[in-house]
């Protein structure tokens, strides 16, 4: 370490405040409690604070701050996605992105690189323009490209695959198309509402949710019961175990979800590049990584460890598209969980239970949607109404048979 960045470090002159306080003990009473500590919880409880003037908020985490899904994804962030509903959601996640560094004063890596989804079949090449009109309809930058322009934008990709996959035939471009880095967005929203009074509780975790007359009491916790009417479960892939507190069922099924990151390479690769053929997206990172990450894997289990199966196939597919990294080394993979919803759309809002709010379903693309499901949750916490984007996202479409099939733009696209 350099001496000045030493002096610097340990200066009194200097002093840098912690990123959130540890609250001594539990209230006894919140107007809101927020079961999960990741991107999604913290960002609903900063925006509880600034949009509506709730701070008697509590968050929950029984583990530590973005230790859940946040911290174990692959940081992409894009909204061209195949319906409606999600593409004006996850564009106005976007939106929110661009300017969250300064609001929430942390650097949080906000790099926009451009997405390319290949199309290894002309099958794959249609779905891609389906896409393409859907998000220029809604105003959303993105367009089909054919082989010869992925190879300009990308020069050392392989449009062969190899000579023993199908070849690509195009792909659809979304230009802003970005990166972030994951845990600082955690920790900016946790340091956000920690300012304005919202309480945050580490190694805490939730035993039970008491209920009277089909409402929402309190919370029991290991460290205590707090009083509370208002509830949020925003724990991904544990919301099986949260759910039954309430009696409460959902379609989610939890899948483990692995990925990779390779040893530090100079800067080569500026773009985002996914495959649903070979089951792969590929990004680098500010510090020269290669982040990689497959499909789910495909049994159900909650379960965060990973695999050789994994490490072996994701490398496989690197050096299909891009030949040159033959040599280079896998430094670590972990796993995260992906609560999955049959229509690969996630489940938020009010449900059947009064004071129960949840925010689940997010699969594979969770992070993307941290700053306005933050922002939209917490509105319908102050108004125990749905936001108007997260309405057709709503449990009851299940028993209204009135599903918002995203399975085309999700399933692998990260």
């Amino acid at each position: 370490m350099p001496h000045r960045l030493l002096k610097f470090g340990v200066s009194k002159e200097h002093p840098e405040p912690r990123m959130f306080h540890t609250p001594a003990q539990l209230k006894d009473a919140y107007d809101v409690v927020i079961i999960g500590g990741g991107g999604h919880g913290l960002g609903a409880a900063y925006y509880l604070a600034r949009d509506h003037g709730i701070t008697n908020v509590a968050v929950i985490e029984k583990g530590y701050i973005g230790g859940g899904g946040t911290g174990r994804n692959t940081a992409i962030v894009r909204s061209n996605y195949l319906t409606n509903e999600g593409a004006r959601f996850y564009q106005a996640s976007i939106d929110l992105f661009q300017d969250l560094s300064r609001e929430l004063d942390l650097n949080l890596f906000y790099s926009e690189r451009g997405h390319f989804t290949l199309a290894h079949s002309p099958a794959s090449l249609r779905t891609q323009r389906w896409r393409a009109e859907v998000n220029k309809h809604l105003g959303i930058d993105s367009e089909v490209i054919g082989p010869s322009e992925v190879k300009r934008l990308v020069p050392e990709i392989d449009l062969q695959c190899g000579g023993h996959l199908p070849s690509i035939h195009g792909a659809l471009y979304h230009p802003p198309g970005a990166v972030a880095r994951h845990d600082a967005v955690a920790w900016g929203y946790a340091r956000g509402a920690d300012r304005a009074g919202v309480e945050i509780h580490q190694q805490t975790e939730v035993t039970d949710i008491e209920m009277r007359d089909n409402a929402v009491v309190g919370v029991h916790t290991d460290k205590g019961f707090i009083k509370t009417r208002k509830v949020l479960s925003a724990v991904a892939g544990w919301t099986t175990a949260i759910t039954p507190m309430v009696g409460l069922r959902t379609p989610l099924t939890v899948h483990p979800l692995q990925a990779a990151v390779s040893e530090p390479l100079k800067p080569w690769l500026d773009k985002i590049v996914v495959s649903a053929s070979l089951h792969l997206y590929v990004s680098q990172s500010s510090r020269g990584e290669l982040v990689a990450g497959a499909s789910l894997d495909p049994y159900e289990l909650i379960s965060m460890r990973s695999t050789l199966d994994f490490t072996e196939g994701v490398s496989g597919h690197l050096v299909d598209l891009f030949p040159m990294l033959g040599d280079i080394k896998i430094m670590r993979q972990w796993a995260g969980l992906s609560d999955m919803t049959p229509d690969f759309s996630p489940i938020m809002g009010t449900t059947p239970i009064d004071g129960f709010y949840i925010d689940a379903g997010w699969g594979t693309w969770g992070f993307k949607a941290t700053p306005i499901s933050g922002k939209t949750m917490a509105a319908t916490l102050a108004e125990d109404n749905d936001h108007e984007l997260i309405k057709p996202f709503n449990l009851s479409r299940f028993s209204r048979w009135q599903l918002v099939g995203e399975k085309g733009a999700a399933s692998v696209g990260h």
